[in-house]
């Protein structure tokens, strides 16, 4: 058990150690950890009420970057059955492999089972309406996904005295995704959150959850923060700016005042396909890890030292063809 546990701690170590192959020896044999990404992608792209040509960059970069050959884009088609050019603009800039006119929980179906016209994949990323997102959880299984995306979500932690506009503007911007949209600006300054109140009116008519808390501290906010777990949270003004570092639950973090949360959403360069609902207590933005595959190419040189330990193992699991599994090699070998 001792040495299972050195070996299997030793490769997953190594696992941490991303950037190519990666080699590690022992005295008798050696573990080849590899990555390859999905042969074929599809990136769903929605539109209902508009077309996200910045969801298309989201998705086909980030498959491109992981080296996916294919990648295929689908999007909800206008009245008039054709596609928005802005999409097909952004999908001949990002590369995109095919680009199909459909939408809902038939797209999702069809990327992962395949049809006569649209070709399979391994791998569906991409937000959209519930039914879209339901069905990208019952396919889950014969294909991996991103995750559940529910309603955008946003918290902002404010310190006393900044300017309340552009903290105003923020939180209507992220309302503006539409109904269940959660929008919460946590301060220790009743004065601020008095000044944000009236601003937030708008954002409250269209459906949108637009809360204020106040909190007697910024160590209170910020554990508000981590147990709602957001997919964007800002931190605005210096000391907010200084809990940072402490951040671990968040889809992304936008620190200071002239860090927007819509500056993710379209330029900055993060991804702004991002866990919502609490998720990012366990799940992460889109990134090229969404389509790689790690696995271990194992090759071992003299199987003695290995059998020996790991066949009462195997046996105290009740697997005797386990463990002469392993013996034969000792013979093989000719070190029995």
């Amino acid at each position: 058990m001792q040495r299972a546990i050195y070996n299997v701690a030793a490769v997953a170590s190594a696992v941490m150690e991303r950037g190519g192959p990666r080699a590690v020896e022992f005295a008798r044999h050696r573990v080849l950890l590899r990555e390859s990404p999905v042969a074929r992608a599809g990136v769903y792209v929605p539109g209902g009420r508009a077309p996200y040509p910045s969801t298309v960059v989201m998705g086909v970069v980030s498959a491109r970057a992981a080296g996916v050959e294919h990648v295929a884009v689908c999007a909800p088609p206008g009245s008039d059955g054709e596609l928005d050019p802005v999409i097909l603009g952004a999908c001949g800039l990002t590369g995109a492999s095919a680009v199909y006119r459909m939408g809902g929980a038939q797209a999702v179906a069809a990327l992962a089972h395949g049809t006569e016209s649209v070709g399979a994949v391994q791998v569906i990323v991409g937000p959209g309406n519930l039914y879209v997102q339901e069905a990208k959880r019952q396919v889950l299984g014969q294909v991996g996904i991103d995750g559940f995306a529910g309603p955008s979500d946003l918290v902002a932690i404010a310190d006393a005295g900044i300017d309340p506009r552009p903290l105003a503007l923020d939180l209507l911007a992220q309302a503006e995704h539409g109904p269940g949209s959660l929008v919460i600006a946590i301060s220790s300054s009743s004065e601020l959150l008095d000044q944000l109140d009236s601003s937030l009116q708008g954002a409250r008519d269209t459906g949108a959850l637009a809360r204020l808390a106040w909190v007697p501290d910024l160590e209170l906010a910020l554990a508000l923060a981590q147990a709602l777990a957001p997919e964007h949270l800002q931190l605005l003004g210096p000391q907010a700016e200084q809990l940072a570092p402490r951040v671990t639950c968040a889809g992304c973090v936008f620190v200071g005042t002239a860090a927007g949360t819509a500056f993710g959403d379209y330029i900055a360069g993060s991804n702004h396909i991002l866990p919502t609902g609490g998720a990012a207590r366990f799940a992460s933005g889109l990134s090229p890890l969404h389509f790689l595959r790690c696995f271990a190419e194992v090759r071992i040189d003299d199987a003695g030292e290995l059998a020996r330990a790991a066949a009462p193992v195997a046996r105290a699991e009740g697997f005797e063809l386990h463990a002469r599994s392993m013996e034969a090699r000792i013979r093989d070998n000719g070190t029995g």
